[in-house]
């Protein structure tokens, strides 16, 4: 199993799950990320870099770029297919446009189309919205949080 990871869950693990505190956790996190199985996208690395400037948070991007995979022709395909969607497309905020801040959610959303991968997000469906929950349900790609994800792996601390 895949799993993408959007920023505010690696944003939360890495400010929250100290590595001298839960060793485990590292490296069980580590052995996945090595084996490809826990992955994200460049756009969420922007956001680290953009909302986490000289932080722990961007130290841990910095130093694991590849990591933080770019998009491929077939995930910027699946995303024009995202926005295809009119209440989709009005997930971009206008404010990060106008910005030009980062974005990742499509490219995160994306990603897990394309490697069968489920996303994880701290993210809650809420009806009606243009969330990446709300998202990922409508074109059937699973979509979890970090509890679940722990869950689905067995890890307990």
């Amino acid at each position: 199993m895949v799993y993408i990871f959007d920023n505010n869950t690696l944003s939360g693990i890495l400010k929250h799950y100290y590595r001298d505190s839960f060793p485990s956790f590292w490296i069980l996190f580590d052995k996945m990320i090595a084996s490809g199985n826990i992955l994200s996208v460049r756009e969420v690395r922007n956001e680290i870099n953009k909302l986490n400037p000289k932080s722990e948070v961007e130290a841990w991007a910095k130093a694991n770029s590849n990591f933080f995979h770019n998009p491929t022709a077939e995930e910027l395909q699946f995303i024009t297919r995202i926005y295809s969607v009119p209440h989709f497309f009005h997930s971009i905020s206008q404010q990060k446009l106008l910005k030009g801040d980062p974005f990742a959610d499509p490219y995160i959303i994306a990603k897990a189309y394309v490697k069968q991968g489920t996303v994880v997000t701290q993210e809650k469906n809420v009806p009606n919205a243009a969330k990446i929950p709300n998202i990922c349900s409508h074109f059937q790609i699973p979509c979890i949080n970090l509890q679940e994800f722990l869950t689905q792996n067995n890890w307990s601390f």
